[in-house]
């Protein structure tokens, strides 16, 4: 019997915004979501550290982006893409202190039969990753290009974005989320 996807592509932003770099996922997705009109069947989720809680999203998905930091040995702020085969290995070794809960999520979905079509993996090399609210300048240099990133993998699997007109960098963003550099 067929998987019935209520999604058609499933932008997922992972990652702990109180542990620096590692909230790029959340900053990613915000930035995504105030900068882009998004196309129909599409869904944009701060999915934060939920690990399994996570499970019906990714089921409810024909594709799926994750956004999160990948440590991949090159200098921080360095922009990554893994794909099919070399996901599943990476989030079990190179992704933050919740990699545990995203390679739960990708083993439970394997397991019941709920594997999206397609999932990429797109981040940018941390550089710090401890308990602070502020991302390194590194990464923060770089959102923006982990941003287009997305948008242009997005475009590759057939949905059109369209940036928001006078979306400025910012706009409408206030008390925490300033903060946080959301």
């Amino acid at each position: 019997m067929a998987t019935v996807r209520a999604v058609d592509l499933l932008i997922l932003g992972l990652g702990n915004v109180l542990l620096g770099d590692d909230g790029l996922g959340a900053a990613a997705v915000a930035r995504l979501e105030r900068g882009y009109q998004l196309p129909c069947g599409v869904r944009v989720v701060d999915g934060g550290t939920l690990g399994l809680a996570l499970l019906g999203l990714l089921a409810e998905a024909r594709h799926v982006i994750l956004l999160d930091a990948i440590r991949d040995g090159g200098p921080p702020g360095t922009l990554v893409r893994l794909t099919g085969d070399d996901v599943a290995p990476a989030v079990r070794d190179r992704l933050s202190p919740h990699q545990a809960g995203v390679a739960d999520l990708l083993d439970a979905a394997r397991l019941s039969d709920c594997y999206p079509s397609s999932v990429t993996l797109l981040g940018l090399v941390p550089e710090r990753i401890e308990l602070e609210l502020a991302r390194s300048a590194a990464v923060e240099a770089r959102l923006e290009d982990l941003v287009r990133a997305t948008v242009r993998e997005a475009q590759s699997l057939g949905y059109a974005f369209r940036a928001q007109s006078g979306a400025a960098d910012g706009d409408g963003a206030g008390g925490i989320a300033r903060t946080l550099g959301l």
